[in-house]
């Protein structure tokens, strides 16, 4: 079971966003998006306990297969927490909320079955505590799913990602950051990446600077 405890880095507020992404970035955006089904990709086949970091208004809960026992949200935000608990309360599985930071989670060592990060590495204040986190929070041969925006291969899109993260993105858009590198983290982090593709998102339009994708499976060592 999660254990509440003391949480060093506090809560996250950005109470203006948050309102915004919950009002502007709904299922229907979701779906419209593409991304609702990127989404399901992500979590087909999760199975057992799960621990999802950074889970917003929720827009994953729709999409966890029975074979999911319980899930542990970790959300930091309060109003995207609030939003969170109308989703939760509708999921076809058991979905349990909890405030808390990816870099300190509440919760006990090897307790989990399945780890999801989706759209939320961008945001984190230590990218790599965070992923130290959930790999301490896996059992052994335990599962990461991952879909995450990152750093474009192309050097005109990077530059601009480079300028975007150093200027106002993060300021106006909670923290979020285009450029880092979510897959390079996970590998450092200790995870064995068992699969991975990348892609852009939305498929289709003008390429944004946070097109650039990554969706796959992560698996802390057995040994």
């Amino acid at each position: 079971m999660w254990q509440r405890t003391k949480v060093p880095h506090g809560s996250v507020h950005h109470p203006v966003f948050a309102r915004f992404y919950a009002s502007c970035c709904g299922p229907a955006a979701d779906a419209r998006a593409g991304v609702a089904a990127l989404r399901r990709e992500l979590l087909s086949g999760a199975a057992g306990r799960v621990i999802e970091v950074g889970a917003g208004s929720g827009l994953n809960f729709a999409h966890y297969p029975g074979t999911v026992s319980e899930v542990v949200a970790i959300e930091p935000e309060a109003t995207l927490r609030e939003v969170a608990r109308s989703a939760a309360a509708r999921a076809e599985v058991p979905v349990d909320l909890v405030p808390g930071v990816a870099e300190a989670l509440p919760v006990k060592s090897e307790a989990f079955d399945t780890a999801v990060a989706s759209l939320v590495l961008c945001s984190v204040q230590e990218v790599r505590r965070a992923l130290m986190e959930l790999h301490r929070v896996l059992r052994p041969g335990g599962e990461l799913r991952f879909f995450e925006h990152g750093r474009a291969a192309g050097r005109g899109l990077r530059a601009v990602q480079w300028s975007l993260d150093r200027t106002l993105w993060p300021l106006l858009m909670g923290g979020c950051h285009t450029g880092r590198d979510p897959l390079g983290e996970i590998r450092t982090a200790g995870f064995e990446v068992l699969r991975v593709r990348r892609l852009k998102v939305p498929e289709r339009g003008p390429t944004l600077p946070t097109s650039p994708a990554v969706l796959g499976v992560a698996r802390r060592p057995a040994g």
